[in-house]
């Protein structure tokens, strides 16, 4: 169009893109709600859906309010631990906030929105894995403290230009930043809170099955769908051959996850089990969320591969040997693969080396050290405080019920009710 620079309309283009990977990772909220619904009974469906509507919604107020100047303070805070460019959002004035911001790719509010998305997504790793069994409020709360500033800390170390920015850490779209973090903040919940009611009994582990596998396969779906926003948007620009190259091994390392799992699961329960395999899915998505714009196609089916075989191994060593109770696998799925993403790009893609696989895992278990330790003591001190666990009667009539005062399905009417109705 007439008037219109080059420069410009590739900053239009850019920006475009960044909002629509935003609106998918916004998607991705959708899939983990449906995913929890499905794996919990359904007298507590009202309850996983509640947690995840006010998670979304606590997580974009506190970023907006602390978490995004926390995790992007800029000025003399490059390469160190910790830095706060105050509260709320300061729109640069003029230019600055629009077309003179990150070097033209996207504007300031871009920026906020799309990072704001990112950080609500690891509290909800959490809320799968203390479904059935927490109280609501002091979940609530601890969310609010995890997303406002144990994330946005440990994102600086590396997005906002931190220590392990300047150290070599590569971490592309979060297997580190964003899922094992969130698998840290679930271990140290489910070893606080303990294993549901009936779980573990004198005669062995006691399988508690989710209720609508369906439900549970459109979550994944949804959120494999959304990962290439999150994987995509990551880019930070709308560049046709890196976003093609993250688009096409996102993909297929989520597809190599669900034949790791596949064929694992087959090997150690000699049944296909849709659940390992859906979860295989996942662990694929987060093995390639760390290293998706450095991998080749055959590396990133390989990473896909390997982090889906992990999942049914990992799922029944924390269940049967760490007898620590995971309703939906987050741990397995978002900490351990996490863990082997992360890893991998030392192993794979362009990054290969030993000094970098060394480098990789400082940055994981730096981060991982601190979450967890900042999980565990938020969560301790609502254990002595307010209480985090519902009471057992509570607990086996159903947090819908005990905690919402209503039920995700009506039972149906009796024909003999019916007919007197329209009588």
């Amino acid at each position: 169009m007439e008037g219109i620079t080059a420069e410009v309309a590739m900053y239009t283009v850019n920006n475009i893109w960044i909002l629509i990977a935003t609106v998918l990772v916004f998607i991705m909220h959708l899939g983990f709600a449906t995913l929890e619904a499905g794996f919990v009974r359904k007298k507590n469906t009202v309850n996983i859906l509640f947690k995840n509507c006010m998670i979304l919604s606590i997580g974009l107020l506190t970023y907006y309010f602390v978490g995004f100047n926390l995790m992007y303070p800029g000025g003399e805070s490059a390469g160190g631990f910790f830095g706060f460019a105050g509260f709320g959002l300061t729109l640069p004035e003029g230019d600055a906030g629009g077309i003179a911001y990150a070097s033209g790719a996207y504007s300031y509010y871009s920026d906020f929105i799309f990072q704001a998305m990112f950080a609500a997504t690891c509290c909800t790793i959490v809320s799968g894995a203390v479904a059935e069994r927490i109280k609501l409020v002091p979940f609530l709360v601890f969310c609010l403290f995890f997303v406002s500033i144990s994330y946005p800390i440990t994102g600086m170390w590396k997005w906002g230009g931190g220590w392990l920015d300047a150290a070599g850490f590569y971490d592309f779209a979060g297997s580190t930043i964003v899922h094992a973090v969130g698998g840290f903040g679930a271990l140290a919940a489910i070893i606080l809170l303990g294993a549901r009611e009936g779980k573990y009994t004198d005669k062995g582990i006691k399988p508690i099955p989710g209720h609508n596998m369906p439900l549970a396969a459109i979550g994944v779906f949804l959120l494999w769908f959304g990962w290439f926003g999150f994987n995509g948007g990551s880019v930070l620009s709308a560049d046709a051959a890196n976003v093609s190259l993250v688009f096409t091994t996102t993909a297929l390392a989520a597809a190599g996850g669900a034949v790791g799992a596949f064929v694992v699961a087959y090997m150690m329960f000699k049944t296909h089990d849709l659940s390992m395999v859906l979860n295989g899915m996942l662990g694929g998505l987060v093995g390639i969320t760390a290293g998706a714009d450095q991998m080749g196609i055959g590396e990133a089916i390989m990473i896909g591969m390997i982090a889906g075989a992990i999942i049914p191994a990992s799922v029944v060593f924390i269940d049967s040997v760490l007898k620590l109770d995971d309703p939906v696998g987050a741990t397995s799925v978002h900490l351990v693969c996490g863990l082997w993403g992360t890893v991998a790009v030392g192993i794979f893609g362009n990054m290969a080396s030993l000094s970098q696989v060394l480098i990789q895992l400082k940055g994981f278990f730096a981060i991982g050290m601190f979450t967890f330790a900042f999980a565990f003591g938020v969560i301790y001190i609502l254990k002595v405080t307010m209480g985090i666990r519902v009471s057992e009667e509570e607990e086996m009539k159903g947090l819908d019920a005990a905690e919402h005062a209503m039920s995700a399905y009506q039972e149906p009417e009796k024909i003999s009710d019916y007919s007197l109705a329209i009588e």
